[in-house]
């Protein structure tokens, strides 16, 4: 790291003026959605400074979200190990199974406070989509959540779920028919609708200021995380792990430890079959730099320049691109990011069920599987946290078909 780069890290303020970070991130929008992006940036710069939008989102994060969450020692999986203490963020203790209500919650205080009355959003997993229909069941707004066919598929439970929370599930049939595809007609809808229509956008991805709005709502995970180690007389953790897709469980967790440059940082990414299978979404391991959805970031890409199909068994992972944030960090070498297989990520979900008594979602076993690596590394005396992004029920059918696969294997040997 350079001499400037670690003095840029004694004070730690991404992004710039214009929503890049180093040289990633930025607005690449149709000129329709300037405004609308310059009407959000205005009115989220105000809301962030007035104490009493402050208050409000508090008040909502511990009433309805359920926080702060637990900071839980994981006893049997440390055992199992033999190394470093583990210690896990239980974000699958929010309401609706996951962190991503923290921000939803945000984004439609700040659209109420903007009189939007419409609300979109895409989902993946689905997890994003049922947190913001919640909001919107709550506070009385229209929503309208883009899904492709693929994930619906996939994720079923989660699309009954927004539909009894009053949501329209619109269905894409376009390219892989996953998130990526569902973020393009979620956009189409915005430049469509774009005086009365809020686009919550579910993770740091997208043009600025989404990248740093959506990191700053998810801050709160990291907050609380160094709050409790200090509570429990722990201190400073050695590493950090969480896992990556757009992003935004990782850098609200990474983002208050960013400048203590003792504490390791660790992102997976999932490789889905295999690095060199062609079916992966280990972005930032195989990426290079391009511009998707309105943000310059890593991206997979073909020789030509066009975005390729990602895949991962893990449909909130199952995207070619990440946040900027996260491409910065990694250029600058602060965090570190690596990749578990499919096959891997089933194994953790077990490993931690049967350990532990709890069930991850794919997204969260793609960091659990990494301890398989990381903890030969440690010694007893550190602490390793590791962000439990969401809970497993809504991947009941995916695991259920794995246990399976693996009944059978074991009855024909």
């Amino acid at each position: 790291m350079t001499k400037d780069s670690r003095r840029e890290y004694q004070k730690y303020n991404m992004p710039d003026e214009k929503g890049y970070f180093g040289t990633y991130g930025g607005k690449f929008v149709p000129e329709l959605l300037m405004p609308a992006l310059s009407e959000l940036e205005s009115a989220y710069r105000v809301a962030n400074r007035d104490p009493r939008f402050t208050s409000e989102f508090n008040y909502y994060l511990n009433e309805f979200v359920g926080r702060p969450t637990r900071l839980t020692f994981a006893e049997r999986l440390t055992n199992h190990y033999r190394r470093a203490q583990i210690w896990l963020k239980r974000e699958d203790l929010c309401h609706t199974g996951a962190h991503k209500i923290n921000n939803a919650v945000g984004q439609v205080l700040l659209a109420q406070r903007m009189n939007k009355k419409r609300i979109i959003a895409e989902t993946g997993a689905g997890q994003h989509g049922v947190a913001v229909a919640t909001a919107c069941a709550r506070f009385g707004l229209e929503c309208i959540v883009y899904m492709g066919s693929e994930d619906m598929e996939r994720q079923k439970l989660n699309v009954e779920r927004m539909k009894l929370l009053g949501a329209k599930v619109r269905p894409v049939e376009s390219g892989s028919r996953t998130l990526k595809d569902a973020t393009n007609e979620a956009i189409r809808d915005w430049v469509t609708h774009v005086e009365s229509t809020f686009y919550v956008i579910g993770s740091v991805v997208g043009p600025h200021p989404y990248p740093m709005m959506v990191r700053n709502f998810q801050t709160v995970i990291g907050q609380e995380t160094k709050r409790q180690l200090e509570e429990k007389n722990l201190g400073t953790p050695d590493i950090l792990v969480a896992s990556v897709g757009g992003g935004s469980n990782a850098i609200g967790f990474f983002y208050p430890f960013i400048e203590e440059r003792q504490v390791r940082m660790i992102g997976v990414e999932a490789s889905g079959l295999g690095l060199q299978s062609g079916k992966t979404a280990a972005t930032l391991t195989l990426g290079r730099p391009g511009v998707l959805h309105g943000t310059r970031s890593y991206l997979l890409q073909d020789g030509e320049g066009q975005v390729k199909l990602a895949h991962s068994v893990s449909a909130g992972l199952d995207y070619p691109g990440v946040g900027p944030e996260h491409a910065w960090l990694y250029d600058q070498k602060r965090a570190e990011y690596v990749s578990v297989t499919d096959e891997e990520a089933l194994k953790a979900v077990e490993l931690l069920s049967r350990k532990e008594g709890i069930i991850p979602a794919l997204e969260s076993a793609h960091a659990l599987a990494w301890l398989e690596t990381l903890m030969p590394q440690t010694v007893e005396n550190q602490i390793v946290v590791l962000n439990l992004s969401g809970r497993g029920d809504k991947d009941m059918r995916t695991i259920a078909e794995h246990l399976d696969r693996e009944s059978r294997g074991a009855d024909r040997i």
